[in-house]
């Protein structure tokens, strides 16, 4: 074996090493992202059916509202002469909307609602920006492992050193992904 072959060999290690590493690394960022992703479709799904239920309170809302004014309206001209069971009824339809507004005991008010909605919409945001963060990382990660395989089978340095690059700008992204998604917008 000659010395210029030993360094060959002891270059390749090296390489499959950081292969190996780059291939680890491209599984945590991969699975990080699917995770991220089923975070963002079940936050997103959550934050619709949300938002369907605001909706249908306000209907309803609407409808108690109108079915007590209906009620007033035809006894507008003389109201001593509405019925004293039509006004109770108009009345607790108005308490029943109003209730519709703001139920903090439910948590199922109109306000509350629309609080929770907002929230998971937030939570769905920072997931599906955690989520392109890993894709970023697993396309770096990719490029990293392909450049270093060349390098091996070339024997190019500069192809390691773009290897080395990639992956930590990989390393980068995937650090964004769980600490600060929503930093960099590309």
């Amino acid at each position: 074996m000659s010395a210029g072959h030993g360094h060959v060999d002891t270059q390749n290690k090296k390489i499959a090493l950081l292969v190996a590493l780059l291939a680890a690394l491209l599984a945590i960022s991969e699975m990080a992202g699917k995770s991220s992703q089923t975070h963002g479709l079940s936050d997103h799904i959550d934050a619709s059916n949300l938002w369907s239920f605001f909706q249908a309170k306000t209907i309803r809302q609407t409808t108690m509202r109108t079915a007590a004014e209906g009620a007033e309206a035809q006894f507008k001209d003389n109201p001593a002469a509405m019925p004293p069971a039509l006004k109770t009824q108009a009345e607790q339809w108005r308490r029943t909307a109003q209730r519709y507004e703001s139920e903090p005991e439910t948590n199922e008010g109109r306000k509350e609602l629309m609080a929770r909605a907002k929230a998971k919409e937030e939570h769905r945001d920072r997931s599906l920006a955690a989520y392109h963060m890993f894709e970023y990382a697993s396309g770096c990660f990719q490029l990293a492992i392909v450049l270093a395989g060349a390098a091996a089978l070339t024997a190019v340095a500069w192809l390691t050193f773009v290897s080395f690059g990639l992956g930590a700008l990989g390393i980068g992204f995937t650090l964004l992904g769980f600490l600060a998604p929503g930093l960099l917008h590309i």
